[in-house]
């Protein structure tokens, strides 16, 4: 069990680089809402519309990417669990790191196709489809290797 958690152990390095990768990405995401408020002079609250001299107003393109938000933290916070989960099984490290890889590709371009360059669909749904079956089989197969 020590040499799983050893940074000399690849799939520890791959979980750890690819989950750090999806941390940034959920913080930029704020920084991106906040840069759509002020491009947009779109407020929710009454205390940052008097700052900008205008009144709170919804904004399509601020809901647009606040949306992109919640989807990551309603997807990308369950992964995380699975994810380490499916760490504890000892998968094979070319598997582990495939599926690491392809779930956070999968994830930016969710955001990209939802909130920056907003692609017609079956784009969103592939990019937030992949990622998600990727999650029930890593929470799958951590649920059959732990079974009672």
């Amino acid at each position: 069990m020590d040499q799983l958690f050893s940074i000399e152990n690849p799939l520890m390095r791959a979980y750890t680089f690819y989950n750090s990768i999806l941390c940034l990405k959920m913080l930029a995401m704020s920084v991106l809402t906040a840069s759509q408020r002020m491009k947009n002079k779109a407020f929710a609250n009454p205390e940052d519309a008097i700052m900008q001299k205008t009144k709170p107003k919804v904004d399509e393109n601020v809901e647009r990417v606040r949306r992109a938000h919640l989807n990551d933290l309603e997807n990308i916070c369950v992964y995380f669990v699975a994810s380490f989960g499916y760490l504890l099984t000892n998968p094979s490290v070319a598997v582990a790191t495939m599926l690491f890889r392809v779930f956070t590709i999968c994830r930016i371009a969710h955001t990209l196709v939802y909130a920056v360059v907003v692609i017609p669909q079956p784009a969103r749904a592939i990019a937030w489809g992949v990622p998600y079956f990727i999650t029930i089989y890593m929470a799958i197969k951590t649920a059959m290797h732990f079974a009672l």
